[in-house]
Order: structure tokens, then sequence, then C-alpha cells
């Protein structure tokens, strides 16, 4: 048996974070465009909390999943 667990407030905050600095400070990092994380992968993210939802941003995206915060955002 699989034991994964999914933490629903990491997704909520993730939503909610928004880039700190840079071109897109201020832009929710869900809503950073996509060739831009990608360009963060292959520099390598930044250390910290920052760079843990940047790679989760950056997984979501490459799967084509964005799709799934539209319920949890509003613009």
């Amino acid at each position: 048996m699989n034991d994964t667990t999914f933490d629903h407030a990491l997704l909520l905050e993730l939503a909610a974070m928004t880039m700190p600095f840079g071109k897109y400070a201020g832009r929710r990092l869900i809503d950073l465009p996509e060739p831009y994380v990608v360009w963060f992968a292959g520099k390598g993210f930044p250390k910290g909390k920052l760079g843990q939802m940047l790679a989760i941003v950056h997984e979501i995206k490459i799967n084509g999943l964005e799709y799934l915060f539209a319920p949890l955002v509003s613009e």
C-alpha cells in the first residue's frame, strides 16, 4: 500500500504566495510564466520555502495542472 499524504494547507498557501523579487515581484507564483519557472529549474531554485514552492509550481506547470488552482483563487 502506498502511504501518500496530501497537505491541503500547503496547496492553499501556494495559491496565495507571491514572488518577492525580480521582474515578476508581486505576482502569484502560480501565475508566473512557464518559461520563467523552467529557467529557475535550470538555474536552481532559491533556498527555503520560496524554492520549495517554485519547485512545486514547476511540476504543476510542466504537467499542465494549472486548472487545479481555478477554484482556489479569484482574479
